[in-house]
Order: C-alpha cells, then structure tokens, then sequence
C-alpha cells in the first residue's frame, strides 16, 4: 500500500497516511477538522542500484549515431533477411 503526503491549508499540518490505490483521499484534517486538506505531490520511494539494466543501459556515457544506425542494405541485423 501507498504512503500518501497530505497538507492543511488552515492549519499547515502535514501527515502522511497509508492508503490503498482503491481509498478515497482523506477529507478533512485529522487535527483541525477543516476541509482545506489536499493530497501533496511526493518523489517516488525506490532507488534504482546495483549493476542491473540502469547501470549498463542508461547511466551515463554517450552514443553516436553511427552506433544505432542499421547496416548496409537497410537490414538491421545486416544479414539481407528482410527483417526490417
């Protein structure tokens, strides 16, 4: 289950309440009681490590065109078996 941030407009509390995707967003402020209490636009909570798909695909260096480009004839394996 998601961990939600929420802020008080009138009062300026922050909470954070443990919610499932299929809950309905929290009304009303749990100190105040006042309407004004909207959910807050949070980062995510993962962190992509190690040596998987993100380190050898993504991070960082470069790519030159040249390395992308299909091969002689149009053919992407460059084989001429139509797989384009």
């Amino acid at each position: 289950m998601p961990i939600y941030e929420y802020r008080c407009g009138a009062c300026g509390v922050a909470k954070e309440h443990l919610q499932k995707l299929s809950d309905a967003p929290v009304a009303a402020c749990p100190e105040c009681g006042s309407a004004d209490y909207h959910k807050q636009l949070s980062a995510a909570g993962f962190q992509l490590k190690g040596s998987g798909w993100y380190a050898t695909d993504f991070k960082g260096g470069s790519s030159s065109a040249s390395d992308s480009a299909p091969s002689a004839g149009g053919h992407s394996c460059g084989a001429g078996c139509g797989c384009d």
